[in-house]
């Protein structure tokens, strides 16, 4: 079976609603994405960082627990894990703080395998974090040239906003390196101060990547693709929304799960999908994006994912 590879932080998400706590869960954008991947049996393996403490032990556990190889998880023997505050609001959206004890990133590990048609998916602050961004970089012109595809999530946050000049050579760096790139409205706004998504698609996007989805909240997904395609798609809907947390790192796992489920190959996204595979493996992403608006965690809970197994 094809192999996916993630890149990104950990972090424990304390989550509050009515400014109470309800919940603490490992989390991080590319960890959920993996996570649910794992419960569905795709073989997953995780390079990142996290500390040498209770939280850390627990989220290597929790790596393993979901099948998912944590041998790329660097291990910092003098920094506390990462914290991530979620206060959930009347429409179980979310506003961040962040706490991260990381004085010394450097971010070591021995590349992972990578053969052809793998899927590496990347994103958020992590991937262009100025510290760790030769080691990043590094592996994802490795995993390109060995025949990945590269999902690139921009997951760009507003407590970062501050930053943005600075950073927009390293994301400029990860438009061209993708195959495939998938932001929110909320990310542009926050890096370009744009929010439709075909101004988006011809200022930002075009140039590096054809294939680019826009996600905003409950309204439709945007796709703009190959030889000018576009469609909306509409989100599923559901009675029961606890939280939008993990909603986009999901939609990002179930469209995985449909590209290694309908045997979509770099060639293929090179060449440009049809509608029908579009159709289908979006189809995927809205159905994971979903359930795991579903419940307080961050990932598909564990029947849709036995349900959903490619290792059948």
């Amino acid at each position: 079976m094809r192999r996916v590879i993630g890149i990104g932080e950990t972090v424990l998400d304390i989550i509050f609603k009515d400014d109470q706590p309800i919940s603490a869960v490992p989390g991080g954008s590319t960890f959920n994405c993996l996570v649910s991947l794992g419960r569905c049996g795709v073989k997953a393996s995780f390079i990142s960082e996290t500390g040498n403490d209770r939280i850390g032990h627990r989220i290597i556990d929790f790596i393993g627990k979901n099948g998912i190889d944590a041998s790329g998880v660097n291990v910092y023997p003098d920094s506390k894990s990462p914290l991530s505050l979620a206060f959930l609001n009347d429409n179980s959206d979310a506003e961040y703080i962040f706490y991260k004890d990381h004085p010394k990133d450097r971010l070591d590990f021995n590349y992972p395998d990578v053969h052809e048609d793998d899927i590496v998916v990347f994103g958020s602050y992590y991937a262009v974090n100025p510290v760790i961004r030769p080691q990043v970089h590094g592996f994802l012109e490795y995993a390109r040239s060995h025949g990945a595809i590269l999902y690139y999530d921009v997951n760009f946050r507003a407590s970062h906003k501050d930053e943005v000049v600075k950073l927009t050579p390293n994301i400029l760096e990860n438009l061209e390196l993708s195959d495939i790139v998938r932001g929110s409205t909320e990310d542009f706004a926050v890096m370009f101060r744009k929010t439709d998504p075909d101004v988006i698609y011809r200022s930002q996007i075009a140039f590096y990547t054809k294939k680019f989805i826009c996600t905003c909240g409950s309204s439709p997904v945007e796709l703009r693709a190959d030889g000018g395609f576009k469609k909306q798609y509409p989100i599923l809907q559901s009675s029961h929304i606890v939280s939008t947390i993990g909603a986009g790192d999901n939609f990002n796992a179930g469209f995985v799960y449909g590209m290694i489920k309908y045997g979509i190959t770099r060639e293929m996204v090179q060449r440009g999908l049809t509608e029908s595979q579009w159709d289908s493996i979006i189809d995927c992403a809205l159905q994971f994006s979903t359930n795991a608006c579903q419940s307080i965690d961050n990932y598909v809970d564990e029947a849709f994912g036995e349900r959903m197994r490619l290792d059948k």
